[in-house]
């Protein structure tokens, strides 16, 4: 597995996806240096990778403490990054069926305006919740495997998890006033004064 050939095929496999995870946790600036980094570790790893997890899991494992590891030894800051946000239609009976629709021109706007808002939050949170959030909501991954990524337990993934979305709620709870709009789509406006995120300590 550890063949040139192999490697190749992880790299175009799922370089693009890594790429796109790390742009969603460190920004598009370093996102490429630290993504290069990652796949050079993959390619010194692959022989001793012995499928005790997920091939993607363990490529986690690596861009994620590839992230931390540029983290520690230099600062910068996190540019914006556009994210798909849920619209709440799991929790809202009466906009179950307008959730399956196609968006309006009106509910694009919406949702771009609110991922825009809610983009400065989380690029604002510690980086150990902001990892959680982007694992979880963005990359849509089981809390199993993320316990795997970050060499955590899964209890302790819960609860960083559980922490993370408390904060960034209470952050977006202070700084916007949420509501739906008569298509059911749920909007949001930010509250006056309210220019900086602020997430809570």
């Amino acid at each position: 597995m550890s063949s040139d050939y192999e490697f190749k095929k992880i790299y175009d496999e799922y370089y693009p996806m890594i790429f796109q995870y790390l742009t969603r946790i460190v920004g598009p600036d370093d996102a490429e240096d630290i993504a290069q980094d990652a796949f050079d570790r993959i390619n010194r790893g692959l022989g001793g990778f012995q499928g005790k997890s997920k091939l993607s899991t363990w490529i986690y494992r690596i861009a994620t403490n590839a992230a931390i590891d540029r983290s520690r030894s230099a600062a910068y800051k996190h540019a914006t990054k556009h994210i798909a946000i849920k619209d709440g239609a799991d929790h809202d009976p009466q906009c179950v069926q307008e959730y399956h629709k196609p968006p309006s021109t009106d509910q694009l706007v919406i949702r771009k305006e609110m991922s825009e808002c809610i983009n400065e939050y989380i690029d604002n949170l510690p980086p150990d919740y902001r990892t959680v959030i982007v694992l979880s909501e963005l990359e849509g991954l089981a809390n199993k495997e993320i316990a795997e990524i970050l060499d955590i337990s899964l209890n302790n993934l819960k609860i960083r998890l559980h922490r993370a979305r408390a904060k960034l709620k209470a952050a977006l709870d202070e700084a916007c006033d949420f509501y739906y709009t008569e298509q059911s789509t749920l909007a949001c406006d930010r509250k006056q004064g309210q220019i900086l995120p602020k997430v809570p300590k």
